[in-house]
């Protein structure tokens, strides 16, 4: 009978293009096995396999070019904004920086309530990249939401109302939480962030109803080899510790491996798989000095979703080097990959290391890694999936050009899989990166600790043309990825890098949103652009579509920042205006406009004389680099999120900067004191630099 039922509904949805509103939870989950979303976007990915893929195809490439703006949103911050709206029941639930969660009619757009964590802004300084919020999780009446400072929070679906809260990690230490939490059985999971500063990783399991721990797994060993009465131990102890050795900074600094983003359950086999982040420091030689492959640093890692008990894993970088985070989405599909071109259950990811890899799902074996974007790292992948590594690439004292760089060739904006066209949709891009290993590394509590040197390659007199060939070697593109030939259907060059997420729909479409400020749609089978509007104001949260009354809608949040934006402002001439985030919702036929970004225009003018010599302002690049530029831009130039330091009245008195650098005087709106870290002479060595570079900047 349940096989007759689960059929039915199949027939239901592929006539009626969604299931009806009052469709059983327990069904509605079931049905997720299918991998598309339907009239609803009720999890982070749309279902639980996370192909972004919808059923929904009222929408389609015949009339995609009526679309019209159906309502907006002000989301009232100025700071990125990741966030995958979640369409449940009629309401949307959307969050905006520092977790503040908005709860909107999905129809309209009206604001129902808002819950605002009340985060400490200091913490904000624990934050390697921004602010931000990928979105929360929902079940039975009950939203679930990761909070920046470490809470996790279960709040009433219908009014807001807080119904528990626990923190989830070591307050003491700088962990964060921007991804999304992910509910599976009667289990909310959420991971966390913090490996540039220097903690130690995992992936946590409460009980929906009471917030009580179920289960938690450590991605990195316990610095002392014991035992954490944790679900990890018997993994750790037989395949993990023995990769690491007995000294270096991860003892003190926690080793990473940050679970920050990708979770995903895989209900055929009764799993959770899920990425692990980078190593902390970044920089091997430094972190575990004689190690090995430091599992599960950067690695695909599947465990029982009841108890938490290791299953398998795949290291995608051993021994990472590079940042090279094993976050990224991760999707579920079924490839004709088996024996005689049967289905196969598989995992697909294509995380910073620039492979596309494809393995098997019930047991981790390796089926396939390709290359989606030019390496400079290895030569290719072993037999085994091993990279086969370029020795140069591996820095140390030598300067080295590495691609991919940090930021990846593909970061945590979602990819998209039709299982119609058999195409995963890439947000892909090239960011080189200079990397030297950093000689005056120590480790620094709340503060960046890479071991790897921020201002290598760089002097405060860039040579002629320097800046545009920077800028020339930065490319952004749209892939639609072919994951059994291992190849490239299309490609769609971008202007840049760092562009949203990707939707995908069985109207034959592919939606996303650009750093320009662009919403654009393609063909999902040639990539031909069918359709684009301005939204005026960078876009890198994935779109999502849900139906209402009837009518299909597409919806995306706007307002860019994280890694890219705060480090990389170098990147746009001209300077990338502030703007206010905002949810755009579309639909056929509708007549709205967005409104222009109420903020006023930045006095781009120095506010004070330069002064110091060459040393003093070599040396506050240095210590620009070290301190400040993650945030405030690579060559004091800012992209817009946070305040470009070369125009700050700040700068312009000696006084008034130590006050706010030393002394912490904007403590409450992130800017912690630097005392620790800058003597005062130091510091005003970063006000010459930075002043420096304002009267350059016309050159």
């Amino acid at each position: 009978m349940k096989g007759w039922r689960s059929g039915w509904w199949a027939l239901a949805l592929a006539a009626c293009g969604g299931p009806p509103a009052d469709l059983p939870t327990a069904e509605r989950d079931s049905l997720a096995r299918a991998g598309s979303a339907h009239a609803e976007w009720r999890s982070y990915g749309g279902t639980y396999d996370e192909q972004r893929h919808s059923r929904l195809k009222q929408i389609d490439t015949g009339n995609v070019s009526r679309l019209g703006v159906a309502w907006t949103y002000d989301l009232k911050t100025g700071r990125g904004v990741e966030a995958t709206p979640i369409v449940a029941d009629g309401v949307m639930y959307v969050t905006s920086a520092w977790s503040v969660l908005h709860a909107l009619d999905a129809k309209t757009g009206r604001e129902l309530w808002v819950h605002d964590p009340q985060v400490d802004r200091a913490v904000g300084a624990k934050a390697c990249c921004d602010v931000v919020n990928r979105g929360v999780a929902i079940r039975d009446g009950v939203v679930f939401l990761g909070v920046l400072d470490g809470r996790l929070q279960a709040l009433d679906a219908r009014t807001g109302k807080l119904l528990w809260s626990v923190m989830t990690v070591d307050p003491s230490k700088p962990y964060t939480i921007t991804g999304a939490p992910r509910v599976v059985k009667d289990m909310v999971l959420i991971g966390n962030g913090g490996a540039e500063l220097g903690v130690r990783g995992y992936l946590s399991a409460y009980d929906v109803k009471t917030g009580a721990l179920r289960w938690r797994f450590y991605t990195v060993p316990n610095p002392r080899k014991a035992p954490d009465g944790a679900a990890s131990d018997d993994a750790l102890a037989r395949i993990a510790n023995p990769t690491w050795g007995d000294r270096g900074a991860w003892i003190r600094d926690g080793g990473g491996g940050t679970v920050w983003d990708s979770i995903v359950y895989d209900e055929v086999n009764d799993q959770v798989i899920f990425g692990v982040g980078n190593g902390s420091p970044w920089n091997a030689d430094v972190r575990d000095p004689g190690g090995g492959d430091n599992l599960f640093l950067s690695s695909i890692v599947a465990v029982d979703a009841d108890t938490g008990a290791y299953r398998w894993h795949y290291q995608t970088t051993p021994r990472d080097h590079w940042d090279y985070t094993a976050t990224q989405t991760i999707i579920l599909a079924d490839l004709p990959l088996g024996e005689g071109g049967r289905p196969r259950r598989v995992v697909m990811q294509a995380p910073k290391n620039g492979f596309f890899y494809v393995l098997d799902a019930r047991t981790g074996a390796f089926l396939s890694g390709t290359p989606f974007v030019p390496q400079t790292w290895t030569t290719g992948l072993d037999a085994k999936g091993r990279p086969i590594e370029v020795k140069a690439a591996r820095y140390a004292r030598d300067l080295v050009l590495v691609s991919p760089g940090p930021l990846g060739a593909h970061n945590w904006q979602p990819m998209a899989f039709n299982p119609g066209t058999g195409l995963v949709y890439i947000p892909a891009q090239e960011v080189p990166q200079a990397m030297r290993a950093d000689a005056l590394f120590a480790s620094r509590p709340v503060a960046w600790n890479t071991g790897m040197d921020f201002a290598a390659g760089l002097t405060p007199e860039l040579p002629p043309g320097a800046l545009k060939a920077l800028r020339a070697g930065m490319k952004g593109r749209l892939i639609a990825w072919d994951p059994v030939r291992r190849a490239p259907r299309w490609t769609v060059e971008h202007e840049g890098p760092w562009n949203g997420g990707v939707l995908s729909t069985a109207g034959g479409l592919v939606f996303q949103g650009k750093l320009n400020g662009e919403l654009v749609a393609y063909d999902a089978v040639s990539g031909r652009r069918l359709w684009g509007m301005n939204l005026k104001a960078g876009v890198a949260a994935p779109p999502v579509t849900y139906m209402v009354d009837g009518e299909q809608y597409v919806a995306v949040a706007t307002g860019w920042g994280s890694a890219f934006a705060l480090a990389a402002g170098f990147a746009f001439d001209p300077a990338v205006p502030p703007a206010v985030g905002r949810v755009v919702a579309f639909r056929l036929d509708a007549k709205g406009t967005v409104p222009d970004p109420p903020l006023e225009p930045i006095d781009a003018t120095p506010k004070a004389p330069a002064f110091g010599d060459a040393k003093l302002v070599a040396a506050g690049m240095v210590h620009y680099a070290r301190n400040c530029a993650v945030c405030h831009g690579q060559l004091a130039i800012s992209s817009g999120v946070l305040p470009d330091l070369r125009w700050s009245p700040i700068a312009a008195d000696p006084a008034s900067w130590a006050e706010v650098v030393l002394k912490g005087a904007l403590r409450d709106r992130g800017m912690v004191s630097f005392a620790r870290y800058l003597t005062p002479a130091d510091a005003e060595a970063v006000r010459a630099y930075v002043l420096h570079q304002a009267h350059r900047a016309p050159s």
